[in-house]
């Protein structure tokens, strides 16, 4: 792999680390996942609602994926959407999704992702959302640019909300959900279409590289933004965080700034 350059230049050695250590842990887990998905029936269990499940190919790639970062960097902090928040010393923190998608994985929708990030005391430093089936790897540095298997990645410039497609998701909780119904009827009018996957890692990528013109969510967790916000970011959009509607938490908006202002009107 030759050597990455960030918008200043040579990236720093620690940030190449991570970020190769971020992509082949990715890679390994995305491989793990793939055949727990293409084999028998997995055992599954409920999180915080009846529709929110976690099954033990979450379990294991998480393990996985715990276990080669502490081999690498033993004092380094993670936190897990399944395992919890590790402490560390060292000043960098793994944010991790060992399976974002994970009802798509279980009804054998092929729509879901690894997602791996490593933060600083001053944000998001490395992220990388793997896309197993379609074996697709989008990763970026802060102050570098994003790409997709390597290559630079370009992200919509539309300006237009009528002739945008915006991709969103939906909460496990039925109040929360209720909501977020409100929103989507009062803009799907107003936009071309609405798109919703079930995999936020990767409809963050697919906006990353114009697969979608703008996202929009509530209620996300440190795990489902991290990685693929920084890679919005680094594709020169903007990451908007906005305030809760109904029950839920805080939400994001992602897009050209024109189309992130349009929506953020339209979500309130």
């Amino acid at each position: 792999m030759g050597e990455r350059l960030s918008g200043g230049g040579r990236m720093s050695a620690n940030a190449t680390e991570l970020l190769l250590l971020a992509e082949s842990i990715a890679r390994e887990a995305g491989a793990l996942l793939r055949e727990a998905f293409r084999g028998p029936e997995l055992r599954i269990s409920a999180k915080s609602t009846p529709t929110d499940l976690v099954s033990e190919a979450d379990h294991a790639a998480e393990h996985l994926i715990r276990e080669r970062i502490t081999a690498t960097r033993p004092d380094d902090a993670v936190l897990g959407e399944e395992g919890g928040d590790t402490k560390g010393t060292s000043g960098i923190r793994w944010v991790v999704d060992p399976l974002d998608g994970t009802i798509n994985f279980l009804f054998g929708v092929p729509q879901w992702a690894v997602s791996i990030a490593a933060e600083d005391s001053e944000g998001a430093l490395v992220g990388v959302v793997y896309d197993p089936e379609r074996d697709e790897l989008f990763s970026a540095t802060r102050g570098g640019q994003a790409t997709l298997d390597g290559h630079p990645i370009k992200a919509s410039t539309k300006t237009d909300m009528a002739t945008a497609l915006i991709g969103t998701g939906f909460g496990y909780d039925s109040e929360v959900r209720r909501a977020q119904a409100a929103v989507v009827a009062r803009l799907l009018p107003e936009v071309r279409d609405i798109r919703r996957f079930g995999a936020a890692a990767i409809d963050l990528a697919w906006t990353a590289c114009g697969r979608l013109d703008a996202y929009y969510e509530h209620g996300l967790n440190a795990w489902d933004l991290a990685a693929g916000g920084l890679i919005c970011e680094c594709a020169g959009l903007e990451v908007r965080h906005v305030d809760p509607i109904g029950p839920s938490n805080p939400g994001v908006i992602v897009g050209p700034p024109t189309l992130v202002d349009a929506l953020a009107r339209a979500l309130v």
